[in-house]
C-alpha cells in the first residue's frame, strides 16, 4: 500500500504533524550563539595578551599627593634639617612618633627594619618626634640605633614640628593630660608617609601594614621612573 506523504511536513499521511519553530527562536538561537563565540575569543585574547594592570598597593593612595616639604627641624647631632633639602630625590619614609610610645612607634620602626634588609631598595627612614620635651636628641638617637642607626631623628620646637604636620596633611599630635607620676601618652598619626624620588607622598602606610606588603611594594615604588599614583 502507498504512502502519502505530506510535502509539507514530511510526515507520513494520517499522523500528527511535528510542532513548528517559531522563527524568532531560531533568530535568538543564533545569536546566543554569536555571543558566546565573543566571549570565547575575548577569554582567548585575554590568555594570550593580559592587559597591563598595575596591582593595588599595601598603603592609601594620597590624592591630591602632598609635596616634599621645607622644614626647620633639627637632628640628632644638632644641626638644622631641611626636610626637601636633605632629602631631595630620595625615596624617604616618614613617620611621625615618640620614644616613650607605647607600641605603635616601636612596630612601626621594627617593621620598616625588617622590611628594608629584606629588599634592595635605597630608602631613607625619617622619624620626627612629637614630643620634644622629652625626646632630646640624645634620647632620640639611642632609642633609633636600637633599630637602626641610619634612621634619621628630628626634633624642634613644638611650633615647628606642628608646621611639618600640617604641611605634609598629617593631623596634628596632642598631648595628653599629665598623670601625677608625670607620665603623659600623646596621640599622633600612625602612618608612615612615602615621598617618592618626585619629592610628593602619594601614599601612605597605616599602622599594622604587614612587612611581606612593604616588601612586596618597596621595589614598586622605588622603581617606578616617573611615579604616578593608581588611578
Amino acid at each position: 500500500m502507498a504512502v502519502i506523504v505530506d510535502t509539507e511536513t514530511d510526515a507520513p499521511s494520517g499522523s500528527p504533524a511535528p510542532p513548528r519553530v517559531p522563527t524568532w527562536t531560531l533568530i535568538a538561537f543564533a545569536l546566543g550563539g554569536l555571543v558566546l563565540l565573543g566571549i570565547a575569543a575575548v577569554a582567548i585574547a585575554w590568555q594570550e595578551e593580559p592587559p597591563a594592570i598595575r596591582p593595588a598597593w599595601g598603603g592609601s593612595v594620597l590624592d591630591p599627593a602632598p609635596d616634599r616639604p621645607a622644614t626647620d627641624l633639627i637632628d640628632t647631632d644638632g644641626a638644622p634639617f631641611d626636610l626637601r633639602r636633605a632629602t631631595a630625590g630620595q625615596l624617604t619614609l616618614v613617620f611621625f612618633g615618640y620614644t616613650n610610645c607605647p607600641d605603635i612607634c616601636s612596630v612601626q620602626m621594627a617593621t620598616l627594619k625588617q622590611s628594608l634588609d629584606r629588599v634592595e631598595v635605597p630608602a631613607k627612614v625619617v622619624f620626627v618626634t612629637t614630643d620634644p620635651a622629652r625626646d632630646t636628641p640624645e634620647r632620640l638617637r639611642s632609642w633609633l640605633d636600637s633599630f637602626d642607626p641610619a634612621f634619621t631623628g628630628l626634633t624642634g620646637s613644638e611650633a615647628a614640628i606642628a608646621r611639618a604636620q600640617r604641611d605634609m596633611g598629617v593631623t596634628v599630635a596632642v598631648a595628653d593630660e599629665v598623670e601625677k607620676d608625670g607620665a603623659y601618652t600623646v596621640g599622633h598619626s600612625s602612618a608612615v608617609y612615602v615621598f617618592t624620588t618626585d619629592d610628593r607622598a602619594h601614599l601612605a602606610y597605616p599602622a599594622g601594614t604587614r612587612q611581606e606588603l612593604w616588601t612586596n611594594d618597596l621595589p614598586r615604588i622605588a622603581n617606578e621612573a616617573a611615579w604616578q599614583p593608581a588611578s
